[in-house]
Formats: structure tokens, C-alpha cells, sequence
């Protein structure tokens, strides 16, 4: 019998990723862009379409999974990094003003730790692992990087080496049985016209 696999997919672009402004709780439309390769996922995730699927329930990844033709239950444990007084600046103005800060060492003043971010990514693991069957993830970045480091067993700030693009598919899974979680795919963007 096949073991499970959860797909991840990121959410389309919107002005912010184009621009790369951290953007977590800001409520931000996809750009037409980001519509359009929203679709493309559709065609992509076809065989998937019926598995259980969750999303954050922010604009940008719920409506992509709409337009990519998934049903899905919104879990706010799926939200993006909160970013606090850093949200909408970019790293190279953040680290203009802080020199050497680093997002998965530091985090964000008035806005979320590591930690915080890896306590939802696990409580997100777990229900996945209760699952035990096939499921599709609509999400962040920065929050299902962490969500697939916390999937392999690693520390959270692995994920500064997990780079994600918008729109790109990934898949967690095990390697001969539960004890072996393994990142399947990784940052597969494959499906998109660039």
C-alpha cells in the first residue's frame, strides 16, 4: 500500500512577493499574474482534486486553491509569518536598519518568533500525520518552510535553506514507512509559463 503525500503548494504572486516585501497578515489580492499561474496549478493538481485540502485563510492562497479548482478547509495555523513591525519592508531595508538580521534566527519585533511560527507548523504536521492519507496544503513561504523542515525532523531555521517560489508545488512524504519522513519535491515550478 502506497504511504501518504501531502502536496504543498504556495500561493500565486502578488504585488508584494513581485516586489519582495514580507508579506504576512496584510490581506493582499494575487496580481493577474498570479491568477493566471493559479490556473495553471488547476491543471497541475487535477488528479488531486477530492483529496482532503486545507488552506490559510488568507485572500492570497485560498483564492488561489479556488482558481486551481480544490475545495478546501481554511486553518489558521496555515497564516503566514506575522512580521510585526517589519511587514511590507524588504530584507535589504530591514538589514539596513538592523544589520545582519536573519528572518529564521531573529524573527520579527511586535510580530512572530521562530518558535511561534514552528509551534503552528507542528500542530499542522500532526493533524496531517493523523490524516493518514493523501492531502493538499495551500499556504506561505516562509510558513510551509518551516512547516517541511518541522515534516523531516529538522530544527526550524532549516528552512532558510528550503528556497520557495510562488506558485511552485512541493511534496512531503516517508521513505519505507512513517519513521523516514522525506521531502519528496521540492520548489517545482515546472507547470508555469515564465
Amino acid at each position: 500500500m502506497p504511504l501518504p503525500v501531502v502536496t504543498l503548494v504556495r500561493h500565486g504572486a502578488t504585488e508584494w512577493s513581485v516586489a519582495g516585501r514580507h508579506t504576512g497578515r496584510t490581506d493582499l489580492p494575487l496580481t493577474a499574474r498570479g491568477e493566471a499561474d493559479a490556473g495553471r496549478l488547476g491543471e497541475r493538481l487535477q488528479p488531486l482534486v477530492g483529496l482532503a485540502a486545507f488552506t490559510s485563510p488568507l485572500v492570497r492562497a485560498a483564492h488561489t486553491a479556488r482558481l486551481a479548482g480544490l475545495a478546501v478547509v481554511a486553518d489558521p495555523d496555515l497564516m503566514e509569518w506575522d512580521y510585526g513591525k517589519y511587514e511590507g519592508l524588504t530584507t535589504t531595508a530591514i538589514r539596513a536598519a538592523r544589520p545582519g538580521w536573519e528572518l529564521f534566527r531573529d524573527g520579527c519585533p511586535g510580530g512572530e518568533s521562530i518558535g511561534d511560527v514552528a509551534t503552528r507548523a507542528d500542530r499542522v504536521v500532526a493533524r496531517l500525520r493523523d490524516l493518514g492519507a493523501d492531502a493538499v496544503v495551500f499556504a506561505h513561504g516562509h510558513l510551509l518552510r518551516v512547516l517541511a523542515a518541522r515534516w523531516i525532523g529538522h530544527p526550524p531555521a532549516f528552512a532558510r535553506h528550503l528556497a520557495l517560489g510562488t506558485a511552485a508545488v512541493c511534496q512531503l512524504g516517508t521513505d519505507h514507512g512513517p519513521a523516514e519522513p522525506c521531502l519528496r519535491l521540492w520548489n517545482d515550478r515546472g507547470h508555469l509559463a515564465d
